[in-house]
């Protein structure tokens, strides 16, 4: 087992357990000593995880978020609008996805997190001769959503069909 390989497990180990896991007994777990362990944290946490060390053992602590896909259309006029209504209501849009009778499943990356956000990502489409990925498929189009809870989602699907945008919830 490699280095990564070790860390990698540690990380699913951790988040897997209910309780602190203890260095010592990753270290025997692992067959390595608690020095390795030790180094090992350190680089998991530099990677991004946020471990924690008690007197009982390490915990991840990791946000809660939970997703959901929407299928939506609606012009490009509304486009800043719907951004705006699911930012403010907690929501994170993670990408925007179409199915294209051609090309097939295309994503692109967006994570949209808030108002100035949105206005950066409207800024870069009117200053760029690219249109919305929506275009291509008469609107229609597909969004992960994440926010801290399943009632927060809720309220974006909400909103979403008071507007007129949702086509509907899709079950990935």
């Amino acid at each position: 087992m490699t280095g990564q390989e070790r860390r990698n497990a540690i990380v699913r180990q951790i988040k897997q357990s209910d309780v602190p896991v203890s260095g010592k007994r990753l270290a025997a777990d692992y067959h390595v000593s608690r020095q390795v362990i030790v180094q090992d944290i350190a680089l998991i946490r530099a990677a991004g995880h946020d471990i924690l060390s008690t007197n009982r053992g390490y915990i991840l602590q990791e946000p809660y978020h939970v997703s959901r896909v929407f299928k939506v259309k609606h012009t490009d006029e509304q486009l800043e609008e719907e951004l705006i209504s699911i930012v403010d209501l907690g929501g994170s849009v993670k990408n925007v996805m179409v199915n294209h009778r051609v090309y097939g499943h295309l994503e692109a990356e967006l994570n949209i997190t808030s108002r100035r956000k949105v206005m950066r990502f409207l800024d870069d489409i009117k200053s760029g001769k690219s249109s919305p990925l929506k275009n291509i498929t008469s609107n229609y189009h597909y969004h992960t959503v994440e926010a801290d809870s399943e009632e927060t989602l809720d309220m974006i699907e909400e909103m979403l069909a008071q507007k007129g945008y949702l086509i509907e919830p899709v079950e990935m």
